[in-house]
This record gives C-alpha cells, structure tokens and sequence, in this order.
C-alpha cells in the first residue's frame, strides 16, 4: 500500500471499522465487511455477507452496503464521491456494481488472488474501456482481514 502516513492511517482506521462489521456476519456466512462514505466522510452503510443467510446468491456484503447507502443518500443511485470499505478484494459482480454505481474510491484489506476483480485476478475497476473508474487502493490491514477468513474456513474443516 502507497500513500502519504496519514492517509494510511486514515485507511487502516475504515479497514478496522469494516472488520468490526465483518465479525457480526451470520455465523453461515463467510465474514466479509463492508462499509460505505458519503462524500462527507460520514458513514452511510455498513453490511455482511449474508448469502447463505439469505438463500440470495447476490447478498455479498457490497452489493447491500452499495443498496442501503444509495436509500440513505435519497438522491438516486449515483454514489460519486463516496468510499466503499470492504474486508476482502471485490470479487467481479461487487467490483462491477461499485463502477455501476459511480463509487469514487474502493479501499480493501484482503487480496483475493482466486475472484478478486481490483488488480489480483482481474481488475475490472481500472479497465481503460469503461466511464468510470474508482480510485483502489488494497492490501489495508491485509494480514488482520486474513486472518478472519482463515478462521472462518478452518473451523469448517
């Protein structure tokens, strides 16, 4: 990860905010945190994986931080300026809804070499072909996001 000290930190403290989100995911689910900001750094949405929770294929924890902070901002669907946090890399449905939805920056922890769809297996946010393209910024805390996941799936061993 890049950037001045500051804005890391700055990361880091979302990326710790999305971890204490991810922690509260049903217990069925694959604990994946996501929050959203306005453009005024106020927290609009904070959401889980809930997948199996739901019987919704389309429930990752992006995708409903995405839907609930476009309902709290009231003005459409369009969530420029805004950041989305997530714990994991967004896999290509959640990296293609946060371009379709206008987000201006994606801050993530965990790189996930297997779906990831911001630079790891794909990079679906920076294709030069599209309108929109979020500012990324991954590997934030990558090692406490981790460490979560790992869990979560030893215990299903």
């Amino acid at each position: 990860m890049s950037g001045s000290p500051s804005r890391r930190t700055a990361d880091e403290a979302l990326v710790r905010r999305a971890l204490e989100v991810a922690a509260a995911a049903p217990a069925e689910d694959v604990p994946v945190g996501a929050i959203v900001l306005g453009p005024d750094g106020r927290e609009l949405a904070a959401a889980t994986n809930r997948r199996e929770a739901d019987g919704d294929p389309f429930a990752h924890a992006e995708v409903l931080a995405l839907r609930e902070a476009a309902r709290a901002l009231g003005d459409g669907w369009r969530l420029e300026d805004c950041t989305l946090v997530v714990t994991l890399e967004p896999c290509t449905m959640c990296a293609g809804a946060a371009v379709a939805a206008r987000v201006g920056t994606i801050i993530f922890g965990a790189w996930e070499p297997r779906t990831g769809a911001c630079g790891s297996l794909w990079d679906v946010v920076r294709d030069r072909r599209l309108v929109h393209r979020p500012e990324v910024r991954g590997g934030v805390l990558e090692d406490d996001c981790a460490e979560i996941l790992e869990d979560f799936f030893r215990a299903r061993r």
